[in-house]
């Protein structure tokens, strides 16, 4: 325990609450704590770390820089190292898909790209309302927190969140039901209420809101509809883009091409703050500063994507690894939920077990801390443990990260049945303290 945390930090802060220890460095896919305890990491930064903790190739790229008196700050002028990234974006990622994308870098977060597309939707079409999905997550500012879906983050803001319409994703309405039926009717019928949107906002896998994985089908007609309608189509791959489903994009191969891409998290490679939206080019209305930023050129992030972008996107061998990984770890998770009664979800290297007692999935969270695991959940109660691991993580880790996970699961279910048994001899269970920090 940490005084100086309770002292001084905001009651805002949680991560330190879920895994309560002081951690000191890091390398590949562990974390290690101030007495050395090593800790597998299966969060990875919440998906800012596909690459692992201090990548040598990009850290030694990084250093050279810094040792060289590199640009750091540059707003948008021009750099060798954002000339150099761009190249390299250019060639190892739109070139091989056929893809011609205007780059713009709107800030230095994942819900800067997003407040950057919902504003150019919106000047493009010159409408205001956008769809957004139920269970969605696009960020914390108060265009992107008016697209997300969490009741509590929501409620952080503080006031009205307007300009955006929710909609039924894939499968919440159930298994049998599309609910892209709803949605086009509501937009064909002129007294429904809901007018033609400037743009639809989706994730292809809805990661903080329970790993629900949206279907190619769905996601094509969804493309289809939007066309009909005259909107745009916006995708997040800030979480599960830059190769967490196998593919750079989450959305490669599955027949749809966006127009307008949200990208950040690991596109840096580094956990450096970086973002960037993408965006046909008849889009690229702005005029000169209309959306600008103090933080737009981080000359490490520069070099540490372009690093980032040779070294793993020049080939498919992550993408093919990442499918294996992917298999064994969507195998071990059926099993698991089978087992214990909870639904295996995910694709790539984003999975999930959905458990029907979000209790569950808290307390095998804090199982796997004891168990030197750090996994966290998600969904709107907490009910899903969401494993985001880092993309190169080695095979005997990834096996001995799911051990973890299901001995974790094992222990949550029995504690649960041990208090269910208290409760049903007329003795007060008691509850489960909160670990961490006050």
């Amino acid at each position: 325990m940490n005084t100086i945390i309770e002292r001084l930090e905001s009651e805002v802060r949680s991560y330190c609450r879920s895994f309560p220890t002081v951690f000191s460095r890091a390398e590949g896919s562990t974390l290690f704590a101030q007495d050395g305890t090593p800790y597998l990491d299966f969060f990875a930064g919440a998906g800012a770390l596909n690459y692992g903790h201090n990548e040598p190739h990009l850290r030694e790229r990084l250093l050279e820089y810094i040792s060289g008196c590199g640009v750091a700050h540059s707003l948008d002028m021009a750099t060798e190292a954002k000339c150099a990234f761009l190249a390299s974006f250019e060639r190892r990622v739109l070139i091989p898909r056929n893809l011609d994308y205007k780059v713009m870098f709107p800030g230095p977060t994942g819900t800067n790209a997003v407040e950057a597309a919902l504003k150019l939707a919106r000047k493009v079409t010159g409408r205001r309302n956008v769809i957004a999905f139920t269970n969605a997550f696009h960020g914390m500012t108060l265009g992107a927190l008016a697209a997300t879906g969490n009741s509590t983050k929501r409620g952080g803001a503080g006031v009205e969140l307007h300009g955006v319409t929710r909609m039924p994703f894939d499968g919440y309405l159930g298994p049998d039901v599309d609910t892209l039926d709803y949605v086009a009717a509501t937009l064909e019928d002129s007294s429904s209420g809901v007018g033609r949107p400037a743009a639809f906002i989706v994730e292809t896998v809805q990661g903080e809101g329970g790993v629900n994985v949206a279907s190619p089908a769905w996601l094509r007609r969804l493309r289809t509809l939007a066309h009909k309608v005259g909107a745009l189509l916006i995708v997040d791959d800030i979480q599960v883009g830059c190769g967490r489903t196998g593919p750079f994009f989450s959305f490669d191969g599955l027949g749809i091409r966006p127009d307008i891409v949200c990208l950040s998290k690991s596109l840096s490679g580094y956990g450096q703050p970086f973002a960037m939206t993408l965006m046909k080019p008849e889009l690229d209305v702005w005029t000169p500063g209309e959306h600008n930023g103090t933080f737009r050129g981080n000359g490490f992030a520069f070099i540490t994507a372009a690093a980032a972008l040779e070294r793993y996107w020049a080939n498919e061998t992550l993408a093919n690894e990442v499918r294996g990984k992917a298999e064994l770890a969507a195998q071990r998770l059926e099993a698991i939920g089978s087992r214990y009664g909870a639904e295996a979800r995910g694709r790539g290297l984003i999975r999930g077990l959905a458990f029907d007692d979000a209790e569950i999935a808290k307390a095998a969270s804090r199982e796997a801390f004891e168990r030197q695991l750090i996994i966290e959940t998600s969904g709107a109660k907490d009910e899903v443990l969401k494993m985001l691991p880092p993309l190169t993580i080695a095979s005997e880790e990834l096996e001995r990260g799911l051990d973890i996970i299901e001995a974790s699961v094992a222990a949550a279910k029995d504690s649960a049945a041990r208090k269910a048994r208290k409760g049903r001899n007329g003795q007060s269970a008691p509850a489960i303290a909160a670990e961490g920090w006050a």
